[in-house]
């Protein structure tokens, strides 16, 4: 494109036939006006690896934010450093797996905060639940059919073990 206009043609028709801006064609051709395609290619996978060390100064920086936050506090005993890597968590937003890397505890034993409960919902559940007793799971009224029970019968029934209805078998 640069070279169709260095041979000659005019600008304007270089943009209309690649579809670009005069402003852009010529930042393009101060980017990319004195190169050969081999320039090119290593100018591209320099930018590439610039990026990559960017985000990995980027995540030291932050594990590092980290650490500062939990300097000074004694990580001995396995709660301790559960807790620790919770509040990393919540106050830094980083993963799990960071978390419990940068604190040194497995992350098999640290999980997220839960949610907090929504009575509304519960109670409404409940409600819901008593008038449909049978909203779920198999009804013992008539003859047992061979057919199983329907495909989202089992998210019926984790509902209602949620919510303290049924017991779970």
């Amino acid at each position: 494109m640069i070279k169709e206009q260095e041979a000659g043609m005019p600008t304007a028709e270089v943009c209309r036939r690649h579809g670009l801006s005069p402003a852009s064609f010529y930042k393009f051709k101060a980017k990319y006006g004195g190169m050969n395609v081999s320039d090119n290619h290593r100018l591209k996978s320099l930018e590439d690896e610039n990026a990559k060390l960017k985000r990995l100064l980027a995540d030291t920086m932050l594990d590092n934010v980290v650490l500062k936050d939990l300097l000074g506090k004694e990580l001995t005993t396995p709660n301790v450093r559960r807790a620790a890597a919770r509040r990393a968590m919540r106050d830094h937003d980083i993963s799990q797996r960071r978390a419990c890397r940068l604190v040194g505890v497995d992350p098999k034993t640290v999980r997220r905060d839960q949610p907090p409960d929504n009575p509304e919902v519960r109670e409404e559940m409940k409600a819901i639940a008593s008038k449909r007793r049978a909203v779920g799971t198999q009804r013992h009224d008539h003859e047992p059919q061979e057919v199983g029970p329907g495909p989202f019968s089992w998210r019926v029934s984790d509902l209602l073990c949620n919510c303290d209805l049924v017991h779970a078998s």
